[in-house]
């Protein structure tokens, strides 16, 4: 439980930082630029705007991933009014936010993973690998699937009649999505973590294993 709070308490330091602001704040742009670049394939569109929220999420915590998918979310309303504002969305953009730090917060030490290479006998730590797994999962079968169907349900974007059709185009939407999304996730959240690490905490942060 201790460590638990300490994601919250960690991750609530870093409104306190202006490199987190002002790093958050260029994610959330680079959000806001992706989303306009989904990939339409037919049934439904895949958007990679999450990327930018689960490096957020990685760097900064719980707490700043929360008000990054807020802030995401909001500004996503104001540049396209069309939609309408719908709070209830504005909550989901903020967990998945929260889900992304819940899982893959770097400060908050926690148990080392190692795969070992049986010929080599090299070992690479793989934990940043499996929570990113875990934390996509999360976000695609309980935001996505259970939490953001029924909202489109709620709110007529999905007749009852159609709300079967829709759940089936949407898994299939999200397996293909998972089988792009992870190894951008597997490139990106290393990267992103070194390259900070390198700008901001080259005499503090610990490395991480290639």
């Amino acid at each position: 439980m201790r460590d638990f709070l300490s994601l919250f308490t960690e991750s609530a330091k870093e409104f306190t930082k202006v490199r987190s602001l002002v790093t958050t704040s260029l994610l959330v742009a680079v959000s806001m630029v992706i989303e306009m670049f989904s990939v339409d394939i037919g049934f439904a569109k895949l958007n990679f705007a999450f990327l930018a929220i689960a490096i957020i999420g990685m760097l900064f915590g719980p707490c700043m991933g929360l008000m990054a998918g807020f802030a995401c979310d909001i500004v996503g309303c104001l540049a396209h009014p069309s939609g309408g504002f719908l709070p209830a969305y504005v909550l989901v953009g903020g967990l998945q936010g929260l889900v992304y730090g819940l899982f893959l917060y770097h400060k908050v030490k926690g148990h080392s993973i190692q795969f070992v290479n049986n010929k080599t006998e090299k070992s690479t730590d793989i934990t940043l690998y499996l929570r990113a797994i875990l934390a996509r999962l999360t976000d695609v079968i309980v935001i996505n699937l259970l939490i953001q169907t029924k909202l489109n349900l709620h709110y007529g974007f999905i007749p009852q009649e159609a709300y079967g059709v829709a759940i089936v185009a949407r898994v299939a939407k999200n397996v293909i999505e998972l089988a792009i999304d992870l190894p951008l996730l597997f490139i990106l959240l290393p990267v992103a973590l070194k390259a900070y690490q390198h700008i901001f905490c080259r005499s503090a942060a610990p490395k991480i294993a290639n």
